[in-house]
């Protein structure tokens, strides 16, 4: 996934005006609101770099889980003291579970498969304490989706320059498209790709498989920026 960009990623995502510690403290919002079980301890799925995971160890004990090693990697030499899982949200095994379980900034999306998104959410919902909750924000919808559209990020530093570029595509349910980058630092410049692919899946999906995983689900159309977030309870 981002691998080859894991070193730039919070570089790109910082230029793009994207606020971890509000989204942070929304999140822990929306716990608080719905949560019953007495503990704190949250696990963050799909962690990458340990952004979201830095504010939020300011409510709970926190750990994280990602599937890219790259990415696992700077969040462990960010953040030492934090324990990091490496494994897929679709079938990762752990000891224990959690007051809380987030999924965030459309991860989801990486199962591609309804199948896929169903055993994602149930091992999720498995992981939960009783009176626990479950917080997902979604990739986009099928209609939210415009295959033909190009797409440029630059970051700007007296020390770093970056371009990333990409045109959406789709493939059925499948949404992808190819990110090309040029990255500029003292040493040179550097091009490569990366291609991701992602599952579109409906409204209606999301809920009918977080209604099959056993939890009682609320949503919020709005979100963290746009995209909305579910909020599954395991009652």
């Amino acid at each position: 996934m981002f691998s080859k960009s894991a070193h730039i990623y919070d570089e790109i995502y910082t230029s793009l005006g994207k606020d971890y510690q509000v989204e942070a403290e929304k999140v822990h919002s929306l716990i608080q609101q719905h949560k019953s079980s007495k503990g704190n301890l949250l696990l963050d799925v799909a962690c990458g770099t340990g952004l979201h995971i830095d504010h939020l160890r300011k409510h709970y004990q926190v750990e994280g889980l990602d599937l890219d090693p790259g990415m696992l990697d700077i969040a462990h030499s960010k953040f030492p003291e934090i324990t990091f899982h490496h494994a897929d949200m679709v079938d990762f095994k752990l000891s224990h579970q959690f007051d809380a379980t987030t999924c965030l900034f459309s991860s989801i999306g990486y199962v591609k498969t309804k199948e896929k998104l169903q055993q994602a959410l149930q091992n999720m919902q498995n992981y939960l304490i009783q009176g626990g909750v479950l917080i997902i924000e979604p990739w986009f919808t099928p209609e939210q989706w415009h295959p033909g559209s190009p797409h440029a990020t630059f970051v700007d530093k007296p020390d770093l320059k970056i371009a990333r570029m990409n045109v959406s595509e789709v493939d059925g349910r499948l949404s992808s498209f190819t990110f090309h980058y040029l990255v500029a630092a003292s040493e040179g410049i550097k091009y490569f790709t990366e291609r991701h692919e992602l599952g579109l899946f409906t409204h209606e999906e999301y809920l009918q498989a977080l209604q099959l995983a056993g939890l009682v689900v609320h949503h919020d159309p709005e979100g963290l920026y746009g995209r909305g977030l579910y909020i599954g309870i395991k009652s």
